[in-house]
């Protein structure tokens, strides 16, 4: 009697899609990266719009990405999209970087993210220099935080090789507390914090553009920050908005994770369009007055000493807050001492959520590559849970050695460039399949073909030209991560071939 053939069960409603989207999104960057935005263009009217900007490009391409999704509702998502609407090489070099370092060292530096914050509980957490378990000259520490960021992906991927059901469960409990949480900081900010100078200060100029560098002593160390105007320099002007919108970009992506799981989600023509709207939606709208909020209980900067040179740090302002933690500066002010507590536990609860999202919708895609024989063979199949168990533990396996690498924050900085480029791909992959496949069933269309998509597209490249100009090193260490997958891509086809003669 034939063995009956695992498959993935469409089990997941619009809700839980929905969930997966918000929760994917929101990680730790909303509390932190809005210091060094405020660097680069020293203006709460620019800061405020860059957020906009990028909350628009964020819905922009979602909406865009629900033509795709209708077409090819199945696992895989955006690999499946750049594979349809190019080549297989295109999909695989994306699945390639979505696996060395897109998706895997966003679980890595999640986890840390979780760990450190945890640190405010339990000090022997905090990375520093009386914590480091084990030293190897000057390459490597062991840290305990990073011990517990690696049981914790441990932990969510045994949840996840259970069942769709208790990763969803999962998802649903912590999404829902930290949209609450947010929700909540941000009425008590403008309720209880917001201080009438401050905002008066803050929007007086609105829009003047200045940015900050570094101050260095004799022997190369940080010592303070110099304010610079930017003046009419449009180029400056552009490098500078590019090099702050990698913040807002940072937190805004992985919404594309829930296309990773279509194959589970029931009706996934309509609910996978559906969910990365309202996901997508929700996000932005909580990230534009998570800011406003920050700008009515902080001053951008502090006031100028007489040296002329900001301190390095200062920990009532947003450029300079300690560690860049504005949200536990903004959230000592509304509460006191215990703020920092609170927004500690926050951000726990949101790395948590963000990781579980990550973890059950990253294995999906190299189940989809495993299939196309370009991934270990192992990947393909389901376990008794009908998820792909394998997919999961390789993807977990990875993720902890770049835990322990401590590399985690560099590798993401490489691919920022790299991501915004397969999203630009991606959209533009829309036009090319109106082109050559103009009969395909489209249960929906982009929403404002082809001027949306276009928008996007002129914003995107925008900023990717920036960042390719004026972060030209990890842009271009981004595209070398990238390219070493060929080699990999047709030593798969290679073994392919062989396998059939």
């Amino acid at each position: 009697m034939q063995k009956e053939q695992k498959q993935l069960k469409p089990t997941l409603s619009l809700l839980d899609a929905t969930m997966i989207v918000a929760g994917s999104m929101i990680g730790s960057g909303i509390f932190i990266v809005t210091a060094d935005m405020t660097r680069n263009v020293g203006s709460a009217g620019w800061l405020i719009l860059i957020w906009l900007i990028t909350g628009i490009m964020t819905i922009f391409a979602a909406v865009s990405y629900g033509e795709l999704s209708s077409m090819f509702p199945k696992a895989g998502g955006q690999y499946i999209y750049l594979k349809e609407a190019y080549n297989p090489l295109t999909g695989f070099l994306y699945g390639w970087s979505f696996f060395s370092v897109i998706q895997t060292g966003t679980i890595a530096a999640v986890g840390v993210a979780f760990s450190k914050f945890a640190g405010y509980f339990f000090p022997a957490l905090a990375m520093t220099e009386d914590n480091i378990l084990f030293r190897l000259g000057d390459w490597f520490r062991l840290y305990p935080a990073q011990l517990v960021s690696i049981a914790l992906i441990i932990f969510l991927t045994y949840m996840n090789s259970r069942g769709v059901k208790e990763g969803k469960l999962i998802q649903q409990f912590f999404t829902g507390t930290k949209l609450l949480s947010l929700f909540a900081l941000i009425v008590f900010g403008l309720v209880l914090g917001t201080k009438a100078e401050v905002w008066n200060a803050n929007w007086s100029n609105a829009f003047d553009f200045s940015f900050t560098q570094p101050v260095k002593d004799a022997a190369g160390h940080q010592t303070g920050w110099s304010a610079f105007m930017a003046a009419d320099n449009i180029y400056l002007i552009i490098g500078l908005i590019s090099a702050a919108m990698v913040g807002s970009v940072f937190s805004s992506v992985a919404w594309e994770n829930v296309t990773y799981i279509a194959g589970e989600i029931k009706n996934p023509k309509r609910n996978v369009g559906l969910s990365l709207f309202f996901g997508t939606t929700i996000v932005v709208v909580i990230y534009l007055f998570t800011n406003l909020m920050y700008t009515a209980v902080l001053p951008l900067v502090p006031a100028m000493p007489a040296s002329g040179i900001y301190p390095l740090e200062s920990a009532d302002s947003i450029a300079f807050a300690t560690q860049d933690r504005v949200a536990t500066v903004a959230s000592t002010q509304i509460f006191g001492a215990i703020g920092t507590y609170i927004i500690a536990a926050m951000i726990m609860i949101s790395t948590f959520g963000c990781n579980n999202g990550l973890i059950l919708s990253g294995a999906r895609v190299y189940y989809t590559m495993a299939h196309d024989k370009l991934f270990f063979k192992g990947a393909k199949k389901l376990n008794k849970n009908h998820v792909p168990g394998h997919a999961l533990w390789i993807q977990c396996l990875w993720a902890s050695v770049l835990c322990l690498s401590g590399k985690y924050g560099l590798l993401l900085d490489y691919v920022v460039f790299v991501t915004l480029v397969f999203y630009i791909l991606t959209i533009w992959g829309i036009f090319r399949l109106r082109r050559s496949r103009p009969d395909a069933e489209r249960s929906y269309k982009a929403f404002g073909y082809p001027v949306i998509p276009i928008i996007y597209f002129l914003l995107a490249g925008t900023m990717a030209l920036g960042l390719l100009i004026y972060k030209w090193q990890t842009s271009v260490l981004g595209i070398v991560i990238v390219l070493t997958g060929i080699p990999i891509y047709f030593m798969y086809k290679k073994k392919h071939a062989q396998a059939l003669q």
